[in-house]
């Protein structure tokens, strides 16, 4: 018998036969398991300036070994297809649960070897070989952590609140930066450089080891509950044939990928690319710095929570649009704020948060929505990992070289880039939906 399947607008998309969970159920599940993501996201971000430059590339100037620093923090990016392969099988025999046990665990164990890493005084090139191979071992993780509960949630939620609760899991972002940061910003504060550089920027790595824990109960009290595994089901949030997907819904792939260019992007030279900037070309504060993008990062979740109302209004597609015009506009300051006054730097990282906000809240789900219900899961993931790898691997490598080489007007450009990648490949995907209505 084939499978039947369901417009998201149908009544038969409400929910699944015989089972009564609310989205709200989904959307804690959701943003925990995002939280402890972002978490170790941004831990390794800010020791990759902070910390890593210094106990791992010793032997190179600052500026160069804050490179090589930032070549290591690509790697979890490359990694992340590869995860998503490879736990796909794990999945496919062994189930989402085991799964997912399997990936968080990857996660959180290179996230914690981090820790224990020597130091390149104590173990040479071998110190940086490790951190190399652990960084990896993270992205094989995230690759692998994807359980299907963002789709979920947007296929149960209510027609007229789906930018709503698409913004709902992109709220880890920034929550899990604030708690970063604001470790990091203790541990700077209460530490001495020399016991800092030692021993105390380990201690974050040990906390996001503690967080994967949790977010992986959290996550596993839904994806193995039978109600969930119902709903799962019935919403064919299952891996469809690799073949199958790429030749029906490439062209999907593609535009979703390059749909949230702007906003990834925007979100690395807003956190980790200014951190580089005040370490190595002004006298300001680190401590305050990391308070102002704290700041900052709060800003942003008023401004996605007023994006989901926004989106409901006019669409996801049309909010994105918009956000990526403004973004381009904000891009032509970008060398009068960074090279002006620290005050002109502090209003750069606080309106960068805002449009962060704004635009990475209906990121992920303006393109996404365009997939069959049977390629959602699988495409869902792929149009992520190719996004994070073609918008923000390379994204503070970039920016560093481009400012020092160039001058950082170029940083502003490549952020355009971004902006106007966004606005093709949503002109794009809306041509092909309305060919396909014809």
């Amino acid at each position: 018998m084939s499978a039947v399947h369901h417009s998201p607008g149908s009544p038969a998309a409400a929910a699944a036969p015989g089972i009564a969970i609310s989205p709200a159920e989904i959307a804690i599940g959701v943003i925990i398991g995002r939280i402890s993501e972002f978490f170790d996201f941004f831990v390794f971000g800010i020791a990759a300036v902070v910390v890593f430059p210094s106990v791992f590339f010793p032997f190179a100037p600052p500026m160069t070994a804050t490179m090589y620093s930032f070549t290591v923090f690509a790697l979890a990016f490359i990694a992340r297809p590869i995860g998503s392969l490879l736990f796909r099988l794990i999945h496919t025999r062994y189930g989402r649960g085991t799964k997912l046990t399997i990936a968080l665990f990857t996660l959180g164990t290179a996230t914690c070897g981090i820790a224990f890493l020597p130091a390149y005084s104590d173990w040479g090139k071998y110190s940086i070989i490790l951190l190399a191979l652990l960084r990896f071992g993270q992205g094989i993780g995230v690759g692998g952590s994807w359980d299907g509960l963002p789709s979920l949630l947007a296929l149960n939620a209510p027609q007229e609140n789906r930018g709503w609760y698409a913004m709902i899991p992109q709220l880890g972002g920034p929550i899990g930066f604030i708690i970063a940061t604001a470790l990091f910003a203790f541990l700077i504060a209460s530490l001495s450089p020399e016991d800092f550089n030692t021993w105390g920027w380990r201690y974050p790595f040990y906390v996001a080891f503690a967080i994967n824990v949790v977010a992986l109960f959290a996550r596993l009290r839904l994806v193995a509950s039978p109600e969930f595994k119902q709903m799962l089901k019935f919403r064919e949030l299952e891996p469809s044939p690799l073949g199958e997907l790429f030749r029906t819904q490439g062209a999907n792939i593609a535009l979703g990928a390059f749909a949230p260019l702007a906003s990834y992007a925007l979100f690395h030279l807003v956190t980790v690319f200014p951190l580089s900037w005040v370490l190595l070309f002004t006298q300001q504060s680190l401590g305050d710095f990391l308070i102002v993008q704290i700041i900052g990062a709060v800003i942003a979740v008023p401004c996605m929570m007023l994006s989901g109302k926004i989106a409901d209004r006019y669409g996801r597609r049309t909010t994105l649009a918009v956000c990526a015009v403004l973004i381009a506009i904000y891009s032509g300051w970008t060398p009068v704020l960074l090279n002006g006054t620290t005050t002109g730097g502090y209003i750069f990282i606080l309106l960068g948060f805002a449009l962060l906000g704004f635009s990475h809240a209906q990121a992920a789900g303006a393109v996404n929505s365009s997939f069959a219900s049977r390629y959602r899961y699988s495409g869902a993931v792929l149009t992520s990992d190719l996004g994070w790898l073609t918008g923000a691997a390379f994204a503070p490598l970039i920016a560093l070289w481009l400012a020092v080489s160039l001058g950082v007007g170029y940083v502003g450009l490549y952020l355009l880039s971004g902006a106007i990648c966004t606005l093709a490949a949503l002109r794009i995907n809306l041509s092909l939906e309305s060919r396909d209505d014809e």
